[in-house]
């Protein structure tokens, strides 16, 4: 979603009409028209067929392509950041993440023949698909080392990578370096996942010929707050307390914060976690083992949504995961998110990091900032 906004406020840049569709809802020129998970094909026809849409970025999930295939017959740039190991199998017949890129790669298979595909080189399964691309590639990865970029780069091609403390877009000989430090989404550099997202946006820019400065513009602007980009990686600060509020639900998303948090100075760490009840068991208990070697205190609750599960089950999952926590010494189970955040905000004192992972964002975020409002 990240990715999304960023590219969108590319094209805004450079002087377009944007109309986008995403997890949290289809925006046109920056307005809301629709809510809820908007990442389906339905949602991306209506913003094609809107008559003041001059740019479209559409959030392609695998449920909407299993349903119906894509809401259209050719793209200009492709962007896969990443499959890892993988999110929502043993739903609709996919269990395993090759079987997951298959349905992921369509976007890429549906490139334009004059197009690009933005591809992660760090990420095997993602670097796989360039076979797939009737258009040419950008790779993009933090390690100019990485073998599959470097190779694409010894060949002359585009590839985005990070060089000491700026993001370098390289072609054969020629370069373009972009500091990091204009680019606040990345806190200079600090969050890996932000630097990505702004390395696979970055090369959508550049595969669409804009120029640098428009594509420079952009990134300074962009501030991850909850209002520009709502449960990702938002920070608060509550009474001298560090909070952050993050929408991430799978173990690869909790492993990038936990990575992103390492290098943000706590006192004590504390995180408040849930799980979607439709994942399999060992994705939920994954989530609280990666959790507990890096925070002192854990919450769990139970959420609105428990996805089929009985009540109880998915936070059992979750104590599960704890059972050998190199670093947890406590924990808490809480029935409701709203008391789960109460209770964690309840236990902070100045110099503490708490990792909120909300379920409802749009409730869970006009929560936090009531109580960061009443001080």
């Amino acid at each position: 979603t990240t990715t999304s906004r960023l590219i969108g406020r590319i094209f805004e840049a450079n002087g377009l009409r944007v109309g986008m569709t995403s997890t949290d809802g289809v925006y046109i020129e920056g307005k809301r028209i629709d809510t809820g998970d908007c990442s389906g094909p339905k949602s991306a026809r209506n913003v094609l067929l809107h008559p003041y849409v001059d740019a479209a970025v559409f959030e392609t999930a695998r449920g909407g392509v299993l349903r119906e295939g894509l809401g259209f017959d050719m793209c200009d740039v492709a962007v896969i950041t990443n499959i890892g190991i993988g999110d929502h199998l043993g739903l609709n017949f996919i269990t395993t993440v090759d079987e997951l890129a298959v349905v992921k790669r369509v976007i890429v298979e549906n490139v334009a023949p004059n197009g690009t595909a933005v591809l992660n080189a760090a990420d095997p399964v993602v670097a796989a698909m360039a076979h797939h691309c009737h258009g040419q590639i950008i790779f993009f990865a933090r390690d100019r080392t990485n073998p599959v970029l470097a190779t694409h780069r010894a060949q002359g091609r585009r590839v985005v990578h990070v060089e000491r403390d700026a993001i370098i877009c390289g072609e054969g000989r020629k370069k373009h370096r972009i500091p990091l430090a204009n680019i606040p989404l990345t806190r200079n550099g600090s969050i890996g996942f932000q630097v990505e997202n702004a390395m696979a946006a970055i090369a959508t820019g550049w595969a669409l010929g804009y120029s640098w400065e428009v594509i420079e513009r952009a990134l300074a602007g962009f501030i991850s707050d909850a209002q520009t980009a709502p449960g990702r990686f938002n920070v608060f600060d509550y009474r001298g307390a560090t909070l952050i509020a993050d929408y991430g639900h799978n173990p690869d998303a909790i492993q990038a914060l936990v990575n992103a948090i390492d290098n943000m100075p706590a006192r004590r760490r504390s995180v408040v976690i849930s799980g979607a009840g439709d994942r399999r068991d060992d994705d939920i208990r994954q989530q609280t083992e990666i959790l507990g070697d890096a925070f002192d205190d854990v919450i769990l609750y139970q959420d609105a949504c428990q996805r089929g599960r009985e009540d109880g089950e998915v936070i059992a999952l979750l104590r599960a995961g704890l059972a050998d926590a190199k670093r947890t010494r406590e924990t808490l189970e809480i029935t409701g998110e709203f008391l789960a955040i109460d209770t964690a905000l309840g236990r902070l004192e100045s110099g503490d990091l708490c990792l909120i992972l909300i379920d409802q964002v749009e409730d869970a975020l006009a929560h936090i900032a009531k109580r960061i409002a009443e001080g």
